[in-house]
């Protein structure tokens, strides 16, 4: 088990949740399932920006995956502080160099593009218990949608847990330092946002 995955096992409880198969599974356990998938996931979401809690599950999550693939939803309807190519853009800086993950936009339903990238797994990012209610709900409704997938979440580290995009945009948008949040790419794209306005 690698130095990196067994950390994360054994810091973040709960690590893992398999909504059709396993309610808990011990760490050797866990690692024997992940070895056996060796599937594509699938880490959606809007970045709108991207923060440091984002970059902390890409990169954890690019050990454990053999194809990592960071989907950038367009959300019109969200009306996102970022243009869609703009988030696409600091993701792809952002995470450039790391092996096997790649970032794709898309603009339709989840579970579609799921299964138009041959993937198996919907990774999912777990900061509070908060989170947890909203997320049970979408993993049931897309393992309705089709049986083929399944949800897992990681937990960021626990320093970044407090971090999110709509807190590090209201800090932006009243001239706070985000630097400690956000990657330098992001810093720059907000400020130039700001100057703008």
């Amino acid at each position: 088990m690698s130095n990196v995955l067994s950390h994360s096992l054994l810091t973040s409880i709960p690590f893992f949740y398999s909504f059709s198969i396993y309610n808990t599974l011990d760490c050797f356990y866990m690692q024997m399932v992940i070895n056996e998938m060796k599937q594509k996931a699938i880490y959606p979401g809007t970045f709108d920006p991207v923060t440091n809690g984002h970059i902390d599950i890409i990169t954890r999550a690019s050990t454990i995956f053999p194809e990592l693939i960071v989907a950038v939803a367009s959300n019109k309807n969200k009306r996102p502080y970022l243009s869609w190519e703009t988030r696409i853009s600091l993701l792809e800086e952002s995470v450039g160099h790391l092996t096997g993950v790649r970032v794709v936009g898309f603009d339709n339903l989840l579970i579609d593009f799921v299964l138009e990238q041959s993937a198996g797994i919907i990774l999912r990012g777990l900061r509070a218990v908060s989170d947890f209610e909203y997320e049970f709900q979408l993993a049931g409704m897309n393992r309705k949608l089709s049986k083929k997938v399944e949800t897992l979440f990681l937990t960021p580290a626990e320093h970044l847990m407090y971090i999110s995009s709509t807190l590090v945009r209201e800090i932006a948008a009243l001239n706070g330092d985000i630097s400690q949040f956000v990657p330098p790419n992001v810093v720059r794209e907000l400020k130039k946002r700001q100057n703008e306005i």
